[in-house]
């Protein structure tokens, strides 16, 4: 019998990709997957979409998150999958992260225009809308956009090298969660969390100390890991008992650019981990 294959990670216009949260679906329905995780940056607003589609496609939507945390100088991205997402009050949590994302918006605009690279949030919020976001959270990959739009760098991954990424030169971070409260979020909203990406880190020790801190999963097959990154993990997923997922982090398809992080598709696990991070899954 043929593996039923999942891509657990993938964004939509509710956070930073540039594809609706049913055009995510209706591309994994298209890549021959039997499910798909919808984990946009700290909101669930795409999930409600998404879980219409896949049912009228037949296919699962995993209900995920991926919250934006930070540690030792590090950005660390935590994904809780299943939780009470319908939940006012955990709803009402996620909203209070916006703060601290705007607030980085704020400064990354400030280096910018130190930089001789002046953009204004209402032009950020224009090429985000030209995108086909209509709402949800705003970040990097819409003052990326900006960015390429007036061709001052010849692509996303640039834009990120360059300027947006760890030690980029207009890189900035504004206080935020924990990922150790982030664990804790994901649990008392009666989720499954899940360490994401682990190998763009560059800090194993952080990365065990999550684990010890009481992680259930971590993010083995990704687009942006190495085959050494997944026997590493993958290794230190049997070590400590963790469910071992995956996903390709597709945040959109911009025309005449290589797919930010890899498409839908492109990591996969058997979706038979459903039943790890939800005993209650049927599919």
């Amino acid at each position: 019998m043929a593996v039923k294959l999942a891509d657990l990670h993938t964004h939509t216009t509710a956070s930073d990709g540039l594809q609706r949260p049913a055009d995510n679906v209706r591309m994994a329905k298209a890549a021959g997957l039997a499910a798909i995780g919808i984990s946009d940056h700290d909101t669930v607003d795409g999930i409600e979409e998404a879980m219409n589609e896949g049912e009228r496609l037949g296919i699962s939507v995993v209900p995920g998150v991926e919250i934006s945390t930070f540690a030792e100088g590090c950005d660390i991205h935590i994904l809780g999958y299943y939780t009470d997402w319908r939940s006012d009050r955990w709803q009402d949590k996620l909203r209070t992260l916006l703060n601290g994302r705007n607030r980085r918006n704020e400064l990354i605009l400030e280096k910018l225009d130190k930089l001789g690279i002046p953009i204004t949030m209402p032009e950020v919020l224009a090429e985000a809308r030209r995108t086909g976001k209509d709402g949800g959270t705003i970040g990097r990959p819409h003052i990326a956009a900006v960015l390429l739009a007036r061709g001052v760098v010849g692509s996303m991954q640039e834009a990120f090298d360059i300027y947006l990424g760890s030690g980029g030169k207009a890189y900035a971070s504004a206080p935020r969660l924990s990922p150790f409260e982030a664990l804790e979020w994901i649990r008392e909203a009666g989720g499954t969390s899940v360490i994401a990406h682990p190998g763009i880190y560059g800090n194993d020790d952080l990365v065990q100390a999550i684990v010890r801190a009481g992680a259930e999963g971590i993010e083995v097959y990704h687009s942006d890991h190495t085959l050494t990154d997944e026997l590493k993990y993958g290794e230190l997923a049997r070590q400590h008992g963790l469910i071992v997922t995956g996903g390709s982090d597709f945040h959109g398809v911009r025309e005449g650019e290589d797919v930010f992080h890899g498409p839908i598709g492109y990591r996969t696990v058997d979706a038979a981990v459903l039943k790890q991070l939800n005993p209650a899954w049927r599919i």
